[in-house]
């Protein structure tokens, strides 16, 4: 049974999008999951179960049902999340050692400032045969971004501007430092460095807090929260006719244009894959299939209510969040809305609605970006959360639960349609 420690256990463990794959990855070993390569040729069974990653920042998991398959069963989230990225050449020596970053999607800029970070993430180690992948996360107290101080910046609290060239350099030693930072990321990745993505982390494990411990607040919410809870209730599901398929790409924060993103071909190929391993018509499995894309979503704000839609502001631990916008940013209708509903009312769940203040424009996020790629009906959907894009967000411990059961349920489900309407059993 999936629980909420779990939860905490894997955003503690998930410190980059490398990270929180590896880890997907490794539960799915644990669960029978055969490895494949997208350079291989497949050979797929009833009854197997399957995953490959691309990248080593997203994964992409199915089964294959022993009853003849009708649809797709897809839900989608990511794996990145706001943060800095170390530059190439990134040290800056002066009377002080900082290192030379810079920005990885829209984050919360203060939140950053006066906590200790590190570095995680990906390298390419030099070998005899060529390079050799391998995940660094530098596991202690190693930098911060210092503020600056009041009195040399009175405009601190009257909306200042961020000077992103020197505000938000992070300090890594002095002038008296016995190792450079080269020798300890060296040490870590055990070789010389060919090539490197490396974002950092706050030094912050999660937090269960509140009166009764209903709130969750982490680094990385948005949306390891969803990857975990889409994780949990694919894994959880009972056997139905349509096909499992856990998609958790890379790059939402920067657009998803990249190889192992929602705008990329990856989806797409893996249905098609699928069916000319099994035999099946693409075009008509998807005719029956459905796309939950699962991206959290704006809580009312306890201090700032009056930013929130009047009618249409979710509550944290108050369920699942349906989000719509006129202009398909989410791609939510009234037919996935039907879905979507149908499947919450049969987990038992309670289900609510976002849209954004007519006057503030939201963000985008999975849904109407792999539409272009793989055309179903789409319910952009999260959870309630505060803070989004701060590097410490909070959400519900409630809502985290009842979203793995609402999944488990999707999941479990075989999803026929026709113009008239649609049947869940």
């Amino acid at each position: 049974m999936s629980s909420i420690r779990d939860l905490k256990d894997f955003l503690d463990h998930s410190h980059s999008p490398y990270h929180a794959v590896a880890n997907l990855a490794a539960r799915l070993d644990a669960d029978g999951y055969t490895r494949l390569s997208e350079g291989a040729d497949w050979q797929l069974e009833k009854g197997g179960k399957y995953y490959f990653t691309r990248g080593g920042c997203a994964v992409f998991a199915f089964r294959i049902p022993t009853a003849d398959p009708v649809g797709f069963s897809i839900a989608a989230a990511h794996s990145d999340r706001p943060s800095f990225k170390l530059k190439e050449n990134g040290v800056l020596e002066g009377k002080y050692t900082r290192l030379s970053v810079e920005g990885y999607g829209g984050m919360l800029i203060g939140t950053w400032l006066d906590r200790p970070l590190s570095l995680a993430g990906r390298v390419q180690v030099a070998t005899e045969h060529g390079a050799e992948s391998r995940l660094v996360d530098i596991d202690r107290d190693l930098l911060l971004i210092p503020n600056l101080a009041i009195h040399m910046n009175r405009a601190a609290n009257d909306g200042y501007k961020w000077d992103l060239k020197s505000d938000t350099m992070p300090l890594f030693a002095g002038a008296d430092k016995k190792a450079t930072f080269q020798e300890i990321l060296t040490e870590a990745a055990g070789g010389e460095i060919l090539g490197q993505d490396l974002y950092l982390y706050p030094r912050m494990d999660a937090a269960l807090w509140g009166s009764e411990e209903e709130f969750i607040s982490a680094c990385a919410l948005d949306d390891l929260q969803c990857v975990w809870c889409c994780a949990e209730g694919f894994k959880n599901a009972k056997e139905s006719a349509s096909i499992p398929v856990l998609s958790i790409f890379d790059s939402e924060e920067v657009g998803s244009s990249s190889m192992q993103g929602a705008d990329s071909n990856v989806l797409e190929r893996l249905i098609r894959r699928i069916c000319a391993a099994c035999g099946l018509d693409a075009d008509r499995m998807l005719s029956n299939s459905f796309l939950v894309s699962a991206d959290n979503a704006h809580a009312l704000h306890p201090n700032r209510p009056e930013m929130a839609d009047s009618t249409n502001a979710p509550l944290i631990n108050g369920g699942p969040v349906l989000k719509f916008n006129a202009n398909l940013r989410y791609t939510t209708d009234g037919l996935a809305a039907a879905i979507f509903r149908s499947v919450c009312r049969k987990a038992g769940v309670n289900v609510q609605t976002y849209h954004n203040r007519a006057d503030i424009p939201g963000g985008s996020t999975l849904g109407h970006i792999s539409m272009a790629h793989v055309s179903v009906p789409t319910a952009d959907v999260g959870l309630a959360q505060l803070a989004m894009h701060s590097c410490y967000e909070t959400a519900g411990t409630r809502d985290s639960l009842d979203m793995v059961r609402v999944m488990e349920t999707f999941y479990g489900l075989t999803l026929t349609r026709d113009e008239q309407g649609f049947a869940l059993n």
